[in-house]
């Protein structure tokens, strides 16, 4: 779950760091961060990327909020305010937040990843350490450079919008997340293993309707995702040849696997090399359509919403700053 930085917590005062924060103005740096994201390892360096941030020579302010819902409507509100560039410090929750104002919007977007996976930093060849990612940022910023990069853009039926930029699960590893979410015990990694061995135990292959760039198709499988860059999960390489910025999704499902074959292709999910398995089925496009019952997809490690969902590539969609 993604937890942002409540305004007046009791965060300890090395991460709070009133120096950096800008008065009400435009043109300043907007920084989303997560004091708990990758376990909280990462905490200690925050007052360090404030001050790389602040080198590109924008004031820098660092956003409040005390629940997910109140940092996207701190980073929407950063937006209109004029900030120049939006930068979330954190993992892919903190990067799914942020994305969310900044999609499809003239302000340059920043990752600082600090989390536990960081698929989406990685597909972009964002630097791993926290203090020369925000170098970079800066740098990009003062240079006045950015690189487009596309994003997905997904909407339910009840017309509700949605974006992402790493991987949609719809399959086997969405019911673990989905599970895993509703059940208050055990606490930590532990939660997720029980929800594997539980969905486990029901596994079987669901009828899914897609429609791939309009053409219709019905399988019943075991694994499908939909995605913007190569892995989720902490890097799973489960579409090992998406590229973010080539204008396309890439669409995977493998079907009838079984317990013991679905056991088996998981740990080649690290490389990538699941892809070569005859039952699985890679293909392209730039629109999906995906429909089955009694699933919910998980974009970006986080909940988005019961299928169907209609998905879009939008290309050149974030400003990134690197």
């Amino acid at each position: 779950m993604w937890i942002a930085i409540p305004a007046g917590s009791s965060i300890p005062p090395l991460i709070v760091v009133p120096v950096f924060f800008a008065a009400v103005t435009s043109h300043f740096i907007a920084v989303l961060a997560n004091p708990r994201a990758g376990r909280g390892r990462h905490r200690g360096l925050l007052p360090g990327v404030l001050q790389s941030l602040g080198a590109a020579g924008h004031p820098v302010r660092l956003l409040a909020a005390d629940s997910g819902t109140a940092a996207e409507r701190a980073c929407r509100q950063a937006v209109a305010d004029g900030a120049v560039a939006l930068v979330a410090v954190g993992g892919d929750g903190t990067v799914h937040r942020a994305l969310q104002a900044a999609a499809g919007q003239p302000v340059g977007f920043g990752v600082v990843p600090a989390g536990t996976g960081n698929d989406f930093a990685g597909a972009v060849d964002v630097p791993g350490n926290p203090l020369d990612a925000a170098a970079g940022i800066a740098a990009a910023l003062a240079a006045g450079r950015d690189q487009r990069v596309d994003a997905v853009l997904a909407v339910d039926v009840t017309g509700r919008e949605r974006w992402f930029c790493a991987v949609l699960a719809a399959g086997f590893d969405a019911l673990v997340n989905d599970r895993a979410n509703r059940m208050p015990w055990p606490r930590g990694p532990r939660r997720y293993d029980l929800a594997i061995v539980l969905e486990l135990a029901r596994l079987r292959a669901r009828a899914y309707r897609l429609e791939i760039d309009g053409v219709p198709r019905s399988v019943a499988a075991e694994i499908v995702a939909v995605g913007n860059a190569a892995s989720y999960g902490g890097g799973m390489r489960i579409l090992p040849d998406a590229d973010p910025a080539d204008g396309l999704l890439d669409v995977i499902w493998a079907s009838r696997l079984g317990r013991a074959g679905l056991t088996r292709l998981k740990p080649r999910l690290r490389h990538g090399t699941h892809v070569t398995d005859p039952r699985v089925t890679v293909l392209r496009a730039r629109q999906v359509r995906i429909r089955a019952d009694g699933i919910v997809g998980y974009a970006d490690g986080e909940r988005l919403g019961p299928l169907p969902l209609d998905l879009t590539c939008v290309p050149g969609a974030i400003r990134l700053l690197r």
